[in-house]
């Protein structure tokens, strides 16, 4: 289970792989080694218990999310339909809470889901995403360059009921070069500012954007990813420093 929070001067990232026999699934359950979710028909609640890597730090909390509304309409990404996309909760309230109390907070959220047929990299060369939460609504932009077939783009409004309307893509804007000069632009009318380069990988982006949306100052999360790039032999060799694996129990 990925974990990342982001504090000034105090960011912690935690992501170990596991054997089968860590992984537990019911229709309302996921448990993965000591973290685990369930959702109970109004809220999603992790109870999450990780380490960090490559220095290791206990990230022990709970995260609460309650959908606004719920999304039921999956978006095929690739020509063949072997990777979808479901923006399951594009609007939620969540609360936080790490350490005993010590990092908590409540605010606005998002969440979505990704699933294919095959592993990312074997389908797709790249893609940007973004989303944003505005007075009419949250914002979303998927752009994604398969190994085959045309650029597919998706631009969508979202409605308090969780309805959304597909709009025109406006043009894209670039965005400074990170450490690992990993390709990002964004889509916006103006160009956005880039608040914080919040991950910075030798093949990813996670980004905090501020701009101007339908007129209205709007906090924008944005990602690029490049999987021409995590497809190289170096960059697969580093993985396990960041990403350390707890094999042969299953």
């Amino acid at each position: 289970m990925n974990v990342a929070l982001y504090r000034a001067g105090a960011d912690r990232w935690a992501m170990t792989e596991r054997g089968r026999a860590d992984l537990s699934r019911t229709q309302d359950t996921l448990a993965i080694g000591p973290s685990n979710m369930r959702w109970d028909g109004a809220a999603l609640t992790l109870d999450i218990d990780e380490w960090t890597a490559p220095l290791p730090s206990r990230v022990r909390g709970t995260v609460t999310l309650r959908p606004k509304a719920i999304s039921e309409r999956a978006y095929a990404l690739d020509l063949n339909g072997r990777h979808h996309w479901r923006p399951i909760a594009p609007r939620a309230r969540i609360e936080v809470n790490f350490d005993g109390g010590a990092l908590a907070w409540s605010g606005e959220a998002y969440l979505d889901s990704n699933w294919g047929a095959e592993p990312l990299e074997h389908g797709f060369r790249s893609w940007h995403w973004s989303r944003a939460h505005t007075q009419h609504g949250s914002m979303v932009h998927y752009d994604v360059t398969p190994r085959v077939g045309d650029d597919r783009s998706l631009a969508l409004r979202f409605d308090e009921a969780g309805v959304a309307e597909e709009i025109e893509s406006p043009p894209w804007q670039p965005l400074p070069n990170t450490f690992w000069r990993v390709p990002r632009v964004a889509r916006g009318e103006t160009p956005p500012r880039l608040a914080r380069t919040l991950e910075d990988a030798p093949f990813y982006a996670r980004s905090h954007l501020t701009g101007e949306i339908d007129g209205e100052a709007a906090d924008i999360m944005h990602e690029s990813l490049s999987l021409d790039r995590f497809r190289a032999p170096i960059v697969r060799a580093m993985l396990p420093f960041r990403m350390p694996r707890i094999v042969g129990r299953g």
